[in-house]
C-alpha cells in the first residue's frame, strides 16, 4: 500500500497541533510557578485579596492594550459567553484563595483537579479517556496525600467549588476562543473578571495599593500568573479540546514538585516519583489515543 505526501501531511498536522498545545501548557505551568513566587513576595505588602485584584486588573489592562479587541461583528451571545468566562474566572480564583487560607496547598490542588477530571469522565467519547483521568487523579492524590489529615470542612467546600468552577472555565474558555479571533475574547473576559474582583476583595479582606518599588512584582504576577496561562490555555483549547485539556491540567502538581526539587532543593520520595510517572503516562495517553471518528 502506498501513501502519498498529502495523506502523510494530514496525519502529521494533528500531531504537530497537539505537540504545540502541550508545549503551551507546559510553558504556562512554568510561568505559574514563577508567578506564585512573585505573589509570595507581594502578599505581605497588599494581602491575598490585594494580589487577586491587582493581578486581574493589571492583566486586563495589558490584554486590552495588546489585543485592542474589535467591538463590532459580535452577537449578544458572544458577549455573554465572554462575560460569563470573566465572572467564572473571578469566582474560581476567589474560591481557590478561600480554600488555601484554610488548608494546605497539596490537598487543595488535588480536590480542585476533580473538576477538570470529572469533565473528562462526563464529556469523553473515547473509551480510554476515563482510564487516563483516573490514572492522573491517582498520581495527583499520591503527590498531595500527606496533607489530607484533619482538613477544615469549609476549606474542602471552597476547594470543591473551585473544582466545579475550573471545569466551567475550561468549557467557557473553549467557547470564547471559538467565538472571538486572537485573544479578543480573553481581553473582554479579563476585564469583567477584574471589575468583579474589586467588590469580592473588599468583602473578604483588605485591598491596598503596592509601594512604588513593588510595581515590578505586580507586573510579574499579572503576566506570569494570569496573562500567559490564560492565553496559552485558550490557544491550546482550539487544538486539543476540553476533554484532553482536562487531563493535561494534572501536570501542574508534578511541575510544582519538580520546581521544588530543582530550585529549592526539596527531596522527593519514591512514592512521589511514582505519582509523577502516573501523571505523565496519563497525559501521554490522553494526547496519543486516537479519536472515535478518526480514519485509519
Amino acid at each position: 500500500m502506498t501513501v502519498d505526501a498529502t495523506e502523510l501531511g494530514e496525519r502529521a498536522t494533528p500531531v504537530r497541533g497537539r505537540a504545540s498545545a502541550l508545549a503551551l501548557l507546559l510553558g504556562a505551568d512554568v510561568a505559574v510557578q514563577f508567578g506564585s513566587a512573585a505573589a509570595a513576595l507581594l502578599i505581605p505588602e497588599v494581602g491575598v485579596w490585594g494580589v487577586l485584584v491587582l493581578r486581574l486588573t493589571v492583566s486586563a489592562v495589558l490584554l486590552l492594550a495588546i489585543c485592542r479587541p474589535t467591538l463590532r461583528g459580535h452577537t449578544s451571545k458572544d458577549w455573554a459567553v465572554a462575560g460569563l468566562l470573566g465572572l467564572t474566572l473571578c469566582a474560581w480564583n476567589s474560591c481557590f484563595y478561600l480554600a488555601i487560607l484554610r488548608m494546605p496547598l497539596g490537598p487543595t490542588v488535588t480536590l480542585e483537579l476533580l473538576g477538570p477530571l470529572a469533565l473528562t469522565l462526563l464529556g469523553s467519547r473515547r473509551a480510554a479517556d476515563p482510564l487516563w483521568a483516573l490514572l492522573a487523579l491517582a498520581g495527583v492524590f499520591l503527590l498531595g496525600k500527606d496533607g489530607f489529615s484533619g482538613l477544615e470542612p469549609a476549606g474542602v467546600a471552597f476547594a470543591l467549588c473551585a473544582a466545579v468552577l475550573w471545569a466551567c472555565y475550561i468549557q467557557l474558555s473553549a467557547r470564547t476562543g471559538a467565538r472571538f479571533e486572537r485573544l479578543d475574547g480573553l481581553a473582554v473576559a479579563m476585564t469583567v473578571a477584574a471589575t468583579a474582583s474589586v467588590p469580592v476583595g473588599l468583602l473578604f479582606g483588605r485591598v491596598t495599593l503596592p509601594e512604588p518599588g513593588d510595581v515590578w512584582l505586580v507586573l510579574a504576577v499579572a503576566v506570569l500568573s494570569s496573562v500567559v496561562p490564560t492565553a496559552s490555555e485558550l490557544i491550546a483549547l482550539r487544538t486539543i479540546g476540553p476533554v484532553v485539556f482536562s487531563v493535561l491540567m494534572s501536570l501542574a502538581p508534578p511541575a510544582a514538585a519538580l520546581a521544588g526539587l530543582l530550585v529549592l532543593d526539596q527531596s522527593l520520595t519514591l512514592l512521589q516519583w511514582l505519582a509523577m510517572v502516573l501523571v505523565v503516562i496519563a497525559c501521554g495517553g490522553a494526547l496519543l489515543t486516537p479519536g472515535p471518528g478518526r480514519r485509519r
